[in-house]
């Protein structure tokens, strides 16, 4: 027997823990080559992880829910790909008998295990247990299923095949459930009254709440905050927003102004982008700047902008659009959600006029940009003018960035913006 180790993937570097949602394959399957073995959740992303190795399963180490560290064994599947091969093509093998350590109580139990020959395949086409659920819940039949191209592993169709398949089809009075419907919580006499209603964290959902935990214990969070005239950007862009549409097929916001301030601050105060290693401090020579996204019903992500300081305005402006849509379209990778050395939210899209965001890990700092909004301002001469003003929050960690800095660093990224030629940048 060729026992070879499967270990809990990388997802990116700030990442150590994945949660196993679902096991695809049970101890005496066999699983082959980049087919699906396992679904695993963290904060940022709900992934497929596909089999290192050809070969039959002969021990899974953690049961469904289990949080794991990366790197540690999950699985061993012997190699041996003859036996492997010999028991999925056998047309009379029978199911056999396996020990399984997944009992719900801990004890060893024997269970009937198929082999792959007795499972349903249509048109020789490989689809992951998640995809055929949601195809079900869906109401999406299987042979309309084999006309969807896949964008997977050898044409395989994976979660974002079949939601952008599902959006674009014509709606029908069917009773089948939408996907909306079945993901929905449902309250039951057993979790619920008349008074609450108790619905269950999804595994995204636990893992950005434990990594919001583990970053308030990890970094003594200060924020500083200030206001930033924003006045002569807002006539700009009012007055370039329809040639801008026009030209680039998107609209002009605020996000890229603000990031672009926001790298020349991190170019003047380059500690700021840095992280903690124990008692070393890690100063990036790379400024990736991350970008706070809000997705209906899975909260926030970060994608990150590589090498933003060498986008120009308009570089800046493609990035930021592309990562949003990718983002609202659940398609981004796990490259471009890792490998942020600073981080940028606008809460001021929700109304919002000020916040103190939490640091996301491994950084040191996060800047938080509040709702412009017009104010009466005392100008020269103690004389009074109506502005466009804006708050703005640099949260960060007090290991190693004091308040001088701190208060220096806010103070560059709106000095910055006061000073900002947009004229010349398109």
């Amino acid at each position: 027997m060729a026992k070879q180790q499967v270990v809990m993937p990388q997802m990116g570097e700030s990442i150590t823990t994945g949660t196993i949602t679902k096991w695809n394959k049970q101890v005496g399957e066999v699983i082959e080559l980049d087919e699906i073995l396992l679904e695993i959740s963290t904060d940022k992303v709900e992934s497929e992880i596909p089999s290192p190795i050809s070969g039959k399963i002969v021990e899974l180490l953690y049961p469904v829910g289990t949080t794991v560290d990366v790197g540690k064994v999950i699985a061993y599947i012997d190699s041996d790909v003859n036996a492997a091969v010999s028991a999925s093509t056998s047309p009379s093998a029978p199911a056999v008998s396996a020990v399984s350590p997944m009992n719900n109580n801990g004890e060893n139990k024997v269970v009937e295990v198929k082999t792959p020959a007795t499972e349903e395949h249509h048109e020789r086409r490989f689809y992951t247990p998640l995809v055929r659920k949601m195809a079900e819940e869906a109401g999406v039949p299987l042979n309309d299923l084999s006309k969807i191209s896949g964008s997977g592993a050898g044409g395989r169709v994976n979660k974002s095949d079949l939601e952008n398949y599902i959006s674009k089809r014509p709606q029908s009075n069917t009773s089948a459930p939408t996907m909306a419907t079945a993901s929905k919580p449902s309250s039951s006499p057993a979790t619920s009254n008349a008074k609450f209603e108790v619905i269950p964290m999804d595994n995204m959902r636990k893992a950005i709440a434990k990594n919001m935990v583990e970053s308030k214990l990890t970094s003594p969070h200060v924020n500083s905050i200030g206001e930033v005239d924003m006045s002569h950007l807002v006539k700009f862009r009012e007055s370039f927003k329809n040639t801008f549409e026009k030209q680039e097929g998107f609209k002009l916001t605020y996000t890229p102004f603000i990031m672009r301030a926001i790298v020349m601050a991190l170019k003047q105060f380059p500690l700021v982008n840095s992280s903690v290693d124990g008692d070393k401090i890690l100063m990036k020579k790379d400024i990736n700047l991350g970008c706070a996204v809000a997705v209906p019903g899975n909260g926030l992500v970060v994608p990150v902008i590589k090498n933003a300081d060498n986008l120009n305005m308009l570089g800046l402006c493609r990035a930021i659009n592309d990562l949003a849509n990718r983002a609202r379209a659940r398609k981004l990778t796990m490259d471009d959600l890792t490998g942020g050395t600073f981080t940028f939210t606008n809460v001021g899209s929700f109304g919002t006029l000020m916040a103190t965001p939490v640091i996301l890990q491994p950084q040191v700092g996060i800047y938080a940009s509040g709702v412009i909004k017009k104010r009466p301002i005392v100008v020269d001469d103690d004389a009074l003018a109506i502005r466009s003003m804006m708050y703005g929050t640099h949260t960060y960690d007090h290991r190693i960035i004091d308040g001088e800095l701190g208060g220096k660093f806010l103070e560059a990224i709106h000095q910055n913006l006061v000073e900002m030629k947009p004229k010349e940048m398109f």
